[in-house]
């Protein structure tokens, strides 16, 4: 079996890191027109090599280069791009060698569980808890404490039965940007696919290739002023080709007019606000093209405000984002106008910047997708506590189907509760239906309150034999008299829902079938809530299996999953910030994988608030998504 052995050339010394500007903490970033990098602002502390001129010494002249360390037992290797502003950023490899060596010594090619997290910091913290801030930020505090340190992908054995599984034997971390706040990269993985990963708050996708894991390198990174006319990066999905869309949630960099790539122009009330777009990649994270979320007139069946006011509304604010490139459509969740939900203590002050809204896409064209239907998902019987509890508020995730009979595509609303179909994606208006209300599940997993309402929806996913949905469920934290409803995997029996074709029965529209499932036969039917404390957020299915050749290939029934316990800390759903694996029977149910344990605690589950790391002491981080992958020599098509 191929493995490539790296031998230390030199020492990186220093630290990859330098302030970006935060969302979180509510700064608008500059005009595209005079945009510089931190790099520039702080006189070179964001240069790993320790040279504060600026320059990477040690890389290769041209577009990417790569320097080699070790320190102790961790083999440091970095890999460099320049970006669109003439600006270095890296992605730097910590190998732990020992966990290297033990898995190839071990003989059994490696899958990996890679996770996109990010450091804990002072932005993380409550409004009160924010007048502690220190006066000053330098080299020698960066890092320290709550203060800004680097993001990274941390690279985790996830070969069961290997020496090291549930370990972590790389944390590769990104520079020169701080307080990226991480966030999701693609669905899933296939051989030979990139990772395109997202920054919220600095407004940057990085690409990333996996391909010689346990290491990685950096392909590509998209600026803010490659997005002009979107911000705030959401969730990616890869195509054939190897390119990606991506939606950008929030509004252009500046407010006012923006112009987009086909010629069309919408005014946009600015970074972080509305409407956002549809971005198309290259593969190495190159902007083809910029697609406006929403029509040139106003978006009126239900209320969408915008804060500041627009001069024609729109609930344009696309998050979640998957595709059937054999029908040529594209499927896109509005979440929320994106600033307006790290106010945290202080509420969005309106609950109808969350969005009621789905929107299909014709990709014919794959390199510049059109808005094709905007469609306002129905509200259910419950009647909400807020406003923003309505079912069809919040509208977070999308996911399609996967088998060439099937065309429709579910949708799931985080603070609405509610599980929504489409049997039809490529009809010129696609019919949205409610087919499941999480009071059902809320009571099926003991909740003492089982209403539906804010119970913080997230990950769904469809398995790729169209046979189970997925949803990953955070709760509803107790409040006053509310003791709150419980975190916790579902699992949805979803065959009979899709067996009825373009003329589904199941219609959530009465209360008794808000809290007890649809009284329709072909309704999604309840197989399992997987107890999950710790508010899991996202989730991934393991699409890879080993074969008898000693190789991976993609299967179609996943007998297994990945979620993270952490949302966003600015919005107060901070999680548990473990990383946990589920194994799943052959009857759907599942259960928790006992011997992925932490390899500090022995408790099963990965803490990623510890204190130190490979790439050093830089104490607790956030995990937000994650990825089933393997080297590209050990996996066949």
């Amino acid at each position: 079996m191929h493995r490539r052995r790296l031998s230390p050339r030199r020492l990186v010394a220093g630290t990859a890191l330098a302030l970006a500007v935060p969302l979180a903490l509510g700064v608008t970033p500059v005009a595209a027109t005079s945009f510089t990098s931190p790099l520039e602002d702080l006189g070179g502390l964001g240069d790993p090599t320790g040279d504060t001129t600026g320059d990477l010494t040690g890389t290769v002249t041209g577009t990417i280069g790569s320097t080699v360390g070790a320190v102790g037992d961790v083999l440091q290797k970095k890999s460099t791009i320049t970006g669109s502003d003439g600006k270095s950023y890296w992605v730097q490899n910590n190998l732990d060698t020992q966990k290297v060596e033990a898995t190839a010594e071990d003989g059994t090619a490696q899958e990996y569980l890679i996770v996109w997290a990010g450091d804990v910091n002072v932005a993380d913290k409550s409004g009160k808890e924010l007048t502690t801030l220190p006066g000053t930020v330098g080299p020698d505090t960066v890092g320290q404490k709550d203060l800004p340190g680097p993001d990274f992908l941390a690279v985790v054995d996830a070969t069961k039965g290997s020496p090291t599984y549930g370990e972590v034997v790389n944390t590769a971390t990104v520079g020169p940007l701080v307080e990226n706040e991480p966030h999701h990269m693609q669905y899933v993985w296939h051989k030979g696919d990139n990772i395109f990963a997202g920054g919220l708050f600095t407004d940057v996708t990085y690409v990333f290739d996996v391909s010689q894991l346990p290491e990685l390198s950096i392909k590509g990174v998209n600026l803010p002023t490659d997005t002009l006319c979107g911000s705030v990066p959401d969730a990616y999905w890869v195509t054939e080709d190897g390119g990606a869309y991506g939606t950008y949630m929030g509004g252009p960099d500046l407010p006012g007019p923006c112009t987009y790539t086909d010629g069309s122009t919408r005014v946009g009330n600015g970074f972080g606000g509305s409407p956002g777009e549809v971005v198309r990649l290259d593969p190495d994270g190159k902007t083809i093209s910029e697609a406006p979320a929403t029509p040139e007139t106003a978006e009126t069946t239900e209320r969408c405000d915008n804060i500041p006011l627009l001069p024609q509304s729109t609930c344009a604010n696309p998050h979640g984002i998957q595709a059937r490139e054999d029908l040529d459509i594209l499927v896109t969740s509005d979440y929320n106008e994106p600033r307006n939900i790290i106010l945290n203590p202080v509420q969005a002050p309106s609950s109808y910047l969350r969005r009621p809204t789905v929107r299909t896409w014709d990709i014919s064209d794959k390199d510049h997708p059109k808005l094709k239907a905007v469609s306002f998902l129905p509200d259910g019987p419950r009647k909400g506590l807020v406003a923003h509890h309505e079912e069809n508020r919040a509208v977070m995730e999308t996911t399609v189907t996967n088998l060439p009979e099937h065309k429709g595509a579910f949708a799931q609303t985080m603070q609405g509760g509610a599980i929504y179909y489409a049997p039809d994606i490529t009809a010129d208006k696609p019919e949205w239906r409610e087919v499941f209300d999480l009071t059902a599940s809320n009571k099926h997993a003991g909740s003492a309150n089982p209403y539906g309402g804010g119970s913080n929806g997230g990950w769904v996913q469809t398995s790729p034999d169209d046979r189970y949905l997925y949803h990953a469920v955070m709760g509803r934290p107790a409040s006053g008299d509310d003791p709150g409803s419980a975190p916790y995997i579902l699992v949805l029996d979803i065959q009979q829902l899709l067996a009825s074709g373009d003329s589904p029965q199941c219609s959530i529209d009465t209360l008794d079938e808000v809290t007890a499932g649809g009284d329709e036969s072909d309704c999604p039917a309840i197989v399992d809530t997987l107890p999950a404390p710790g508010q899991p957020h996202w989730g991934a299915l393991d699409n890879l299996e080993l074969g008898a050749d000693g190789k991976y290939r993609e299967t179609t029934s996943p007998d297994r999953l990945a979620y993270a316990n952490y949302f966003v800390a600015r919005t107060g759903l901070n999680g548990d910030h473990r990383v946990c694996v589920a194994d799943q029977a052959e009857d759907g149910t599942l259960s928790l994988d006992e011997e992925f344990r932490d390899e500090r605690t022995g408790t099963p589950c990965i803490d990623f608030d510890r204190a130190a790391w490979p790439h050093g002491e830089y104490g607790p981080a956030k995990p937000h998504s994650m990825l089933f992958v393997t080297a590209d020599d050990d996996i066949v098509d």
